[in-house]
């Protein structure tokens, strides 16, 4: 039997292993799978539909499974939203919020406070740091860390082994709102390894290539290549990264 503390709500038509441990005040609706080994901590909220896999941690008052509450004509509205889906070994740490949609990839860390929406995916052994938001239908890859207080904006692309730094910036709408209804929003794209330093910001759109060196507080108003190293307002290139530096060298 499932250990479950006075005072937790559990719904009759969820589904949890026989191992799993829930703590005070914490509610899990209709319809939520939890797998075996996982432990919900105190005053965590469990939204129906939501998969939790095996040996999942999910720490006090965060909110899984969130359904969103948009403004007619939102960018981020879309089809009909399925659950949010946890695998294996995935750490939710202190109120941090994800939605409906959304998937987490095996071994991920969602920091503190942070917030996942929907159909935004994040892949196995991710960091995304305290406070830190993934917004709608963006993807981010494997093995990537995202520090304090980060903005991946909607529809984003970050591969595997990005590097963004505390407090980047991203934005997806050069109208800043003054557009036709369903124009495309324009994310920027993060292409394998490439790393940018705090309190950068990205204009809509731009790319930053494979294994490219964006430095702290840079504003980024076109694409960098592949392995350039840009810095300053707007920002320039200066250099190239060297082999030495490379992520091979140093995973």
């Amino acid at each position: 039997m499932p250990d479950v503390a006075r005072g937790a709500e559990v719904a009759e038509g969820a589904e949890l292993a026989d191992d799993v441990s829930v703590a005070h005040a914490a509610v899990i609706e209709d319809g939520v799978r939890v797998g075996a080994g996982t432990r919900i901590g105190a005053g965590a909220v469990i939204r129906a539909g939501t998969e939790i896999g095996e040996r999942c941690l999910i720490e006090e008052h965060a909110v899984l499974g969130k359904r969103p509450r948009l403004r007619p004509g939102s960018s981020a509205a879309g089809g009909e939203l399925g659950g949010l889906v946890l695998e294996a070994d995935v750490t939710v740490c202190c109120g941090a919020i994800l939605y409906a949609g959304a998937a987490v990839g095996a071994a991920a860390i969602i920091g503190d406070q942070s917030q996942l929406r929907e159909r935004a995916k994040i892949g196995a052994r991710s960091v995304l740091g305290r406070a830190s938001s993934i917004d709608f239908d963006a993807h981010v890859g494997a093995h990537v860390l995202i520090q304090t207080g980060v903005y991946v904006t909607g529809g984003s692309i970050v591969e595997d082994h990005v590097f963004l730094g505390p407090g980047v910036l991203t934005t997806n709408d050069n109208a800043m709102g003054r557009h036709p209804r369903g124009a495309p929003l324009l994310g920027p794209v993060f292409r394998r390894a490439c790393r940018v330093g705090g309190g950068a910001v990205l204009v809509p759109g731009v790319t930053i290539g494979e294994e490219a060196f964006v430095a702290a507080g840079a504003l980024v108003t076109r694409d960098v290549g592949n392995r350039e190293v840009v810095m300053g307002v707007p920002a320039k290139v200066v250099r190239r990264v060297s082999d030495e530096d490379l992520i091979e060298q140093w995973a």
